[in-house]
């Protein structure tokens, strides 16, 4: 059977998104409906939803689904978020060894009205996994944390085999992107980050009004402090509330970024329309 393809209009022919299907598809479907999970690949409207699930990877939103920030690119709830639920770290442990995944992504809402940033349960949630699924790979991927030190040493330690923190844009445009979250602490964060010897990762969405040079002065920025993974996609409009897309980034000059990134040293770059910061997760660790 012919894959069915969906593309709004205005778009480019290259941003087509394939409908999802396939038995593990509609498996993860089912458990996350059951089960009341929270996921970015739902509440981000990810693209890529379809080959994520049906490859045995899912990325998990943790410390609910309203954020305590109003970044003007992101699809999730803003407002006054729930209080913590306690149970998380099991239910999510509990999926994952359901799910019977082989890579999992956590992820979470900024919850700047806690004190630890949600760190706490930031560490007993992967714990919880590496205890029921002692084979399943992690990578979390945190808010700044508004940069706590203890806060960012409490993931650390509960030893994820890949930590994410996501710059978003370029550096010229941070201010109008994002909320709260600085390209400086960002910067901070990833250098917290490798400095206690983990795997770090980054990424940007381009198409928001950045230039080439902006974009290479990110990439350099980023390994200055150290980070082996970095992801480049395209921003694609939430809502008409959100920023409007200034520019459709072709695939060849996506190809061009990644050749670009490769030769000033990334271990692993992504680098294309649909590439979102979860895209290939699974297979990260075994470029490295």
């Amino acid at each position: 059977m012919e894959a069915i393809e969906m593309v709004k209009p205005g778009k480019p022919e290259w941003l087509k998104i394939k409908l999802p299907q396939g038995k593990s598809y509609f498996t993860v479907k089912e458990i996350v409906k059951k089960y009341n999970l929270h996921t970015i690949c739902q509440s981000g409207n990810c693209p890529n939803i379809g080959d994520c699930w049906g490859s045995g990877t899912a990325t998990f939103m943790i410390l609910g689904e309203i954020c305590t920030r109003s970044c003007r690119f992101c699809a999730v709830k803003t407002g006054k978020p729930d209080p913590v639920g306690r149970n998380e770290p099991e239910n999510i442990a509990a999926s994952v060894k359901l799910m019977n995944l082989k890579h999992c992504v956590i992820t979470s809402v900024d919850r700047d009205d806690l004190k630890d940033g949600g760190s706490v349960i930031w560490s007993e949630v992967i714990k919880a996994i590496k205890k029921e699924s002692p084979s399943t790979t992690i990578e979390a991927l945190i808010p700044d944390f508004n940069g706590n030190p203890d806060s960012l040493n409490r993931v650390v330690e509960a030893h994820p085999e890949i930590i994410s923190h996501n710059l978003e844009t370029t550096r010229k445009l941070t201010g109008e992107v994002r909320s709260c979250a600085t390209y400086k602490q960002s910067l901070n964060v990833l250098q917290q980050l490798k400095n206690s010897g983990t795997i770090t990762k980054s990424g940007i969405m381009v198409g928001l009004g950045e230039s080439d040079s902006d974009i290479y002065e990110t990439m350099d920025d980023v390994l200055n402090v150290g980070c082996d993974i970095f992801t480049i996609g395209q921003y694609l409009q939430p809502t008409l509330n959100h920023l409007p897309v200034k520019k459709y980034v072709s695939p060849e000059e996506f190809i061009r970024f990644k050749e670009a990134g490769l030769k000033k040293g990334f271990k692993v770059i992504e680098s294309a329309p649909l590439v979102r910061s979860s895209y290939h997760a699974e297979k990260h660790l075994f470029q490295k």
